[in-house]
């Protein structure tokens, strides 16, 4: 019969050791990622760099698709905290903008590669999917400044989410080539970079149009 004093520690250093490998499978993975992208990110490469063998994977993830999906919300899910953190910067709607993108491109082109994995490398559907999902939390972000812009009249009556769409849309579009990995360095300077992505971002939120006829801009609730 089992000592329950003794099994209990016994229990408690397996799972200890067995949450650590998860740990530095995680961040292996993580590593691959930010230096080689998806692409690089093999369940044997990984198992290498995080000490374990390759069937260990397995025991902690159902499959590759898995783990990947796992890193990259980990890894979106601090983007978006930063972005967010610095779009609360700033004493008018204009300065919460300008922080927010400039924190969302200056983080993409310090981690160049992580960042192009993150934003278009080409990945399976599970990814592709995240993707949209953390599109809408950085676009929630965007525009809750949108809309105290307005109520602050810095901003002319527009649909928020519409705004923050086309906001995400542009600095996505505009970091796409400057991070692919075929270009070894930036085209231009990163500061001629962000001040461009910038001043699109406030003109487009700042440009005053006639209303479509009929129909008034939706608030956000």
């Amino acid at each position: 019969m089992k000592d329950p004093i003794k099994s209990e520690p016994l229990a408690g250093r397996r799972f200890e050791k067995k949450r650590a490998a998860r740990r530095r499978i995680v961040e292996a993975t993580r590593r691959i990622i930010a230096q080689g992208g998806f692409q690089g990110a093999s369940v044997a490469e990984i198992a290498r760099a995080a000490d374990v063998a390759t069937g260990a994977v397995y025991l902690h993830f159902a499959d590759k698709d898995t783990l990947l999906s796992e890193v990259f919300r980990l890894l979106t899910a601090r983007e978006v905290e930063a972005v967010a953190e610095a779009a609360a910067r700033g004493q008018t709607a204009r300065e919460r903008l300008r922080s927010a993108v400039e924190a969302f491109v200056a983080r993409s082109i310090r981690g160049r590669r992580q960042a192009y994995a993150l934003i278009a490398e080409p990945a399976s559907p599970t990814i592709e999917a995240e993707r949209i999902v953390v599109r809408a939390a950085f676009a929630r972000i965007f525009a809750n400044v949108v809309d105290a812009g307005m109520l602050r009249r810095e901003f002319p009556e527009q649909d928020p989410a519409v705004a923050a769409a086309g906001i995400i849309g542009a600095i996505t579009e505009a970091l796409v080539r400057p991070l692919s990995p075929e270009r070894p360095t930036l085209d231009r300077p990163a500061e001629t970079l962000m001040r461009e992505i910038v001043a699109f971002c406030l003109r487009a939120v700042s440009a005053r149009e006639p209303p479509l006829a009929g129909k008034k801009p939706r608030r956000r609730p």
